[in-house]
C-alpha cells in the first residue's frame, strides 16, 4: 500500500475519536443545559401557565364562591359579561391613553432640561427619581388625601385664598383627572430617564454645529434631539400603555371604579365580579377576554420592537 495512502488513514483515524468526542461533550452540555433550566421551567409553568388554562376553564362554567357546585354554561359567560366588557373597555383606553401621554410629555420635558448645564441638575435628577421609588398603592392613597373633599392639601389651599372648594373625587371628571394625575406623577420618572439616557448618547457636536448655524432651541430640539429619542421613547410609551391598561391599585385606592362606575376600568371590574359579586365564571370569561386584547397590543409592541431593531 502506497505510503500517502497509509498517512491519510491514519489521520483519518486520529480525527474520528475526537469528533466523536466533540459530540458526546456537546450532548452533556445540553442535557446540564436542559436541568439547568427546567426548575424555572416548572416554576413558569405553576405560576403562569396552570393558572390560566384554569381560568379559561372556569370561564366555561356557571361557578360561584357561595355555591360548591358548577355546571357547564359553554360561551354562556361571555354572553353575559360582554355588554359589561364594552362598556368598561372605553374607560378603560381613556385612562391608559392619557396615563401614558401625560407622563410621556412630562418625562421628556424634563429629560430635556436636565440634559442642558444647570447647576444642581444631579440633585434634581436624584430628586425626580423618588415619585418612581414609592409603591403604587402608597403613592394612591397620598394623592386620594391630597384630593380629599374634606381635608385635603387641595381645598386647604384654595380656602387659604379665598377661592371655592371642588369635589375632584366626587363628580366623574374630576375623578378620572384625578387617577390620572396621580399616575402620570408615579410614571413620569422612568420615562424621564430613558429619555435622558437617550440624549446622553446624541452627539454634542450636532447641537453645537446647529447652534453655529443658527438654529434655535426648539429647532435643536425638533430636528436633531427628536429624532434622535423617537424610537426608545416610543418602545417605552407602548410599553407603559400596557401598564396602564391593566392597573388596578391607583383607581381602587383612590375611587374604588366610582362615583358611580365613571373610573370603572376592565380591572376594577373584573374585581368587582369575582370578589363582590363572588361570580368566579364571568369574571374568569372578563378576563379571558381582557387578556386578548392584551395579547394584541403586545403583539403590536413587539412588531415595534422588531422594527426600530433593524
Amino acid at each position: 500500500m502506497p505510503q500517502a495512502t497509509l498517512e491519510r488513514l491514519a489521520s483519518r483515524e486520529k480525527v474520528e475519536p475526537r469528533s466523536g468526542r466533540r459530540s458526546t461533550l456537546g450532548a452533556k452540555d445540553r442535557t446540564f443545559g436542559f436541568m439547568i433550566a427546567l426548575p424555572a421551567v416548572l416554576l413558569f409553568l405553576v405560576i403562569a401557565i396552570f393558572p390560566l388554562v384554569s381560568s379559561i376553564g372556569t370561564s366555561l362554567y356557571d361557578q360561584s364562591l357561595l355555591r360548591p357546585d358548577r355546571t357547564f354554561v359553554g360561551l354562556g359567560n361571555y354572553a353575559a359579561v360582554w355588554d359589561e366588557f364594552v362598556a368598561r373597555l372605553g374607560t378603560t383606553l381613556t385612562f391608559a391613553s392619557l396615563a401614558t401621554v401625560f407622563p410621556l410629555v412630562l418625562g421628556v420635558a424634563l429629560a430635556m432640561l436636565l440634559n442642558s448645564r444647570m447647576r444642581g441638575r444631579n440633585i434634581l435628577r436624584g430628586a425626580l427619581m423618588l415619585p418612581w421609588l414609592l409603591p403604587g398603592v402608597v403613592v394612591s392613597f397620598l394623592w386620594a388625601w391630597i384630593f380629599n373633599d374634606s381635608y385635603g392639601v387641595v381645598n386647604h389651599v384654595l380656602s387659604v385664598f379665598g377661592m371655592p372648594e371642588i369635589s375632584m373625587l366626587g363628580n366623574p371628571i374630576g375623578a378620572m383627572a384625578a387617577v390620572i394625575i396621580a399616575k402620570t406623577w408615579h410614571s413620569f420618572p422612568w420615562i424621564m430617564v430613558v429619555a435622558l439616557a437617550v440624549l446622553q448618547t446624541l452627539p454634542s457636536e450636532q447641537i453645537e454645529a446647529a447652534t453655529i448655524d443658527g438654529a434655535t432651541r426648539a429647532q435643536r430640539f425638533r430636528y436633531i434631539s427628536l429624532p434622535h429619542i423617537t424610537g426608545p421613547v416610543a418602545l417605552v410609551a407602548v410599553l407603559e400603555f400596557i401598564y396602564n391598561f391593566g392597573n388596578f391599585d391607583t383607581i381602587f385606592v383612590m375611587t374604588g371604579g366610582g362615583p358611580g362606575d365613571s373610573t370603572t376600568t376592565l380591572a376594577v371590574s373584573l374585581y368587582h365580579l369575582a370578589f363582590g359579586s363572588y361570580e368566579l365564571g364571568k369574571a374568569s370569561a372578563m378576563g379571558a377576554l381582557w387578556l386578548v386584547l392584551l395579547a394584541i397590543i403586545s403583539s403590536g409592541y413587539l412588531l415595534l420592537n422588531r422594527r426600530l431593531e433593524k
